[in-house]
């Protein structure tokens, strides 16, 4: 029973699909407005918030991404005269894409704890090696 057991865990590791930075990010951007989320405010908000700028289409594949995984979903808004008689798509976030967020900010947080390098330490620290002749070197 322990082989099987271990075989089941394998599996549902295999199904387990990891988001991509953008993903990540595109996902957060979804969730911090209070109101819902379009292509163009994602972008401004990942640009306001990393420094980075995403091409318009990185961010529409990212969303589409998103909710084939069932991540976020889209709701087609009202036409506007605006935008010439055209609707504006709102992505929002499901209770999964808010419990991977979750997740995927927790480890990240774990992951991170205690790298001295990333909280303005020294990034010349000693590293141990072992060398060929088996001594330990610093």
């Amino acid at each position: 029973m322990h082989f099987s057991y271990n075989f089941i865990i394998v599996e549902d590791m295999r199904k387990r699909e990891y988001l991509g930075q953008l993903e990540l990010m595109v996902l957060l951007a979804v969730i911090r407005p209070a109101k819902d989320a379009y292509g163009v405010l994602i972008s401004r908000e990942i640009a306001a918030k990393s420094g980075r700028e995403i091409a318009l289409a990185s961010v529409y594949a990212a969303l589409e991404r998103l909710e084939k995984k069932r991540l976020v979903v889209a709701t087609l808004g009202e036409p506007t005269a605006e935008r010439g008689g055209r609707a504006r798509t709102f992505f929002r976030p499901t209770a999964a894409g808010l419990r991977e967020a979750r997740e995927a900010h927790d480890t990240l947080l774990r992951l991170s704890s205690g790298l001295w390098e990333l909280e303005g330490g020294d990034t010349h620290r000693p590293v141990a090696c072992v060398c060929p002749d088996q001594s330990t070197a610093l």
